[in-house]
């Protein structure tokens, strides 16, 4: 396949993971509102995408059971760090904090993302990363439109960093996991190794787990709880981990995290076409800059993959390097 396909797809799965993961707070909210505990949100969503994934993951993995078993640990740490952490801490982040300051919190892992890949393979960002990483930022403070914040919660900025070493780390070990591991098994295997822990923990009394199983509303409609648990747990994990799993091993953790940035975007749009909450100029403002960031990474990435002119060999910045 050539570069330039290779490249576009991984850009269209980077942006399809993050269009369905903008989904999760309007199926969220609707359960929340009727009495569910955020923990058992979370613990519902994933646990029914690992149950939904799981036929897909041992089709996939067939045949590569040596595979499984030696990235097992990573696995485990994907469900723990990636999966269960980051949702949880963003979840008790909002406990504390406004929700625009949690996500700009959990969202400052795009640049732990580059930090890490700087201090632990010695990827120094050049002056385009360090821009468009500026830029994403900056813009993602305008879509979040901060305003009249008050006093910042220290507890739950806490909880907003664990959730954004949550959010690196779903960018750094999708990136650098064995290529021979079928992204569902990963998908899969993460989603049900946070499940467990959830569910253990719910049973131990250390989260609280409440669900309600009657009507909930969604949109302005009312309607069974099983809609939103669905959405929740198919639209906005399944297909969002797969396609980011799968779009951070074309494109590189940092690359396919900036990306990711345009979740907000999305969360932004469809919270205006389904609950009526319109954005305004200076979001849309926002929006510009995220991409503008988002071109600018992508530039110095395609200038990076270029034969550099005075040396023996290529230079590339494939997703080999990352491991």
């Amino acid at each position: 396949m050539r570069p330039e396909r290779t490249a576009a797809t991984g850009l269209g799965l980077a942006l399809l993971s993050a269009a369905t993961f903008g989904t999760s707070g309007i199926f969220a909210r609707s359960l929340i509102d009727a009495g569910w505990s955020a923990d058992a949100a979370v613990a519902a969503r994933i646990g029914i995408a690992a149950l939904a994934l799981a036929v897909p993951a041992l089709v996939a993995a067939k045949g590569r059971w040596d595979v499984v078993k030696r990235t097992a640990g990573t696995i485990g740490l994907f469900g723990l760090l990636a999966v269960a952490g980051a949702q949880v801490a963003f979840f008790n982040a909002v406990r504390y904090l406004p929700v625009g300051v949690a996500l700009l919190i959990e969202y400052s892992g795009i640049v732990l993302v580059v930090l890490w890949m700087w201090a632990a393979h010695g990827q120094r960002p050049r002056r385009l990363t360090v821009a468009g990483a500026v830029t994403a930022l900056l813009g993602l403070v305008l879509v979040l439109d901060l305003t009249g914040t008050g006093r910042i919660d220290p507890v739950g900025v806490l909880w907003g960093l664990g959730a954004a070493v949550g959010l690196a780390a779903y960018f750094v070990l999708s990136a650098r996991i064995d290529p021979e591991l079928p992204s569902t098994t990963l998908a899969a295997g993460g989603m049900a190794v946070g499940a467990v822990v959830l569910l253990a923990l719910g049973a131990a009394g250390a989260l609280p787990m409440r669900a309600t199983f009657g009507t909930v509303e969604f949109g302005g409609t009312r309607m069974s709880w099983v809609v939103p648990v669905v959405g929740l747990s198919l639209v906005a994990a399944v297909v969002s981990y797969v396609a980011g799993i799968g779009a951070a091993r074309i494109l590189g953790a940092a690359l396919s995290s900036f990306v990711g940035l345009t979740e907000v975007m999305f969360a932004v749009l469809f919270a205006w076409i389904v609950l009526s909450e319109l954005p305004s100029v200076v979001q849309g403002a926002g929006g510009a800059l995220i991409v503008a960031g988002i071109v600018l990474v992508r530039v110095d990435a395609l200038r990076a993959d270029k034969p550099q002119p005075n040396a023996s060999t290529p230079r590339t910045l494939s997703r080999a390097s990352l491991s």
